[in-house]
């Protein structure tokens, strides 16, 4: 399987990634890591991207979870429907989980940033892009990494390494 974990910047994709990733001993990835200097240049300055910027970035993405065998968890705004269905390209094991967030929540943790590209110029148009997927698990991102990472195992019936 391969879970990708969606939303605006600074919901806290990347930490709960990461926290499910080992939970489960699978690969983790951050679609932040994909981006061509270009999109991080514009993100920085707090320049929307367009779906032609964000193209190259999907479609690197999407050669990721193409390459995947199994046991991956992706970190990736994936804010349109559009783009979902792009990355999952007819793969019937991917699961996308929408962390959701409130904007002054985002906010203060995008403020809070230290060493990231993406800060607190950049959340309006991303929430003005934001389309709520209809076939996700959709998780409240006010809550502690942790006990996110244990609903999104039982909610898809995953298995914990070395449980």
């Amino acid at each position: 399987m391969i879970v990708i974990i969606i939303g605006v910047s600074g919901v806290g994709k990347t930490t709960v990634g990461a926290v499910l990733a080992e939970r489960l001993g699978w690969v983790f990835h951050d679609a932040d890591d994909f981006h061509p200097e270009a999109n991080i240049q514009k993100i920085k300055n707090g320049i929307p991207l367009t779906d032609a910027d964000r193209l190259p970035w999907l479609a690197a993405l999407r050669e990721l979870v193409r390459a995947a065998d199994t046991g991956m968890v992706l970190a990736c705004s994936a804010l349109k429907q559009s783009y979902r269905d792009f990355l999952r390209d007819g793969r019937p094991d991917v699961a996308f989980v929408f962390l959701k967030g409130n904007h002054a929540l985002i906010e203060k943790r995008l403020e809070g940033r230290i060493g990231h590209f993406a800060g607190p110029g950049i959340l309006e148009s991303q929430l003005r892009d934001l389309e709520e997927p209809e076939d996700g698990l959709v998780i409240d991102a006010s809550r502690d990494p942790e006990s996110i990472a244990q609903e999104i195992i039982s909610a898809l019936g995953l298995k914990p390494s070395g449980a």
